[in-house]
This record gives C-alpha cells, structure tokens and sequence, in this order.
C-alpha cells in the first residue's frame, strides 16, 4: 500500500525537521521545499497529497515568493491541481487567515503549530470518502 505524500514548504529548517519527525512515523511520507521555486518542482515531480506551507520566504537573489503566490502556481499546474494546501504561518493571523482561505487553502494554522491539531487536520482531509451504501 503506498503512504500518502505530504509536502511540507517551509524556510525554517527547523519547522521542517519538527513536522517530519510528526509526520513521518503516523505513516506519511515527507516530501520537502524550501522555497517557492523547490516547491512547484516538487509538486510537478512527487505529486503530493496534501501540501503544507508557509506564507512569508525571506527575499533572496532572483524570484522572490510568498505563500499566496505559490497557491496562485499550484492551482495552474496540473499535476497540483486540486491538492489541498494548509497554510501554516507564524505571521499576523488577523492579516494572513482570511487570506490564504480566500486564495484557496482549505485552512490555517498559526505557528507554532499544535501537533495533534495539524494531525488531526491532515487525516481529516486526506480521509478516503465514504462509499455509498449499496440499494
């Protein structure tokens, strides 16, 4: 049975450490990005189920990205089409919730992050749909 992949966009490379070693042994396979640029690569080459990513990424030489312009990429590349994204963010809430919501992730969790909840939150979507009962 294949795991299913999660894809974990953060600059920190603390927070990816923290989220993987959660991830990883409730059965997920860890997949991650440390930008914008990493992270539709990523997208495009391991097809992740779910995608869990930060909104701010510090300016650097060349492209510079933010969270909303990721979501913005990821719904226009078809092989992410349709993954659902949590937008984790240790910035503002009141700024970046409604937001990221509105840019399509189908929640937020602001850092740090409570570990059960995240969990909580992933098998939650990542649950297969129920069949419907035979007539």
């Amino acid at each position: 049975m294949n795991r299913q992949k999660i894809l974990i966009v953060d600059d920190d490379p603390v927070v990816i450490k923290a989220m993987s070693l959660k991830l990883a042994p409730a059965g997920f396979e860890i997949v991650t990005a440390v930008d914008g640029s990493q992270a539709l690569s990523a997208a495009r080459k391991e097809k992740p189920d779910l995608i869990l990513l930060d909104v701010n990424f510090p300016t650097d030489v060349g492209v510079s990205w933010d969270g909303f312009q990721v979501i913005a990429w990821l719904q226009r590349v078809d092989e992410a089409k349709g993954t659902p994204v949590i937008v984790i963010s240790g910035g503002e809430a009141a700024k970046y919730k409604a937001r990221a919501l509105q840019a399509g992730a189908i929640a937020y969790l602001q850092k740090p992050v409570n570990n059960d909840e995240l969990l909580g939150l992933i098998k939650q979507t990542l649950a297969p749909l129920p069949k419907p009962a035979a007539v």
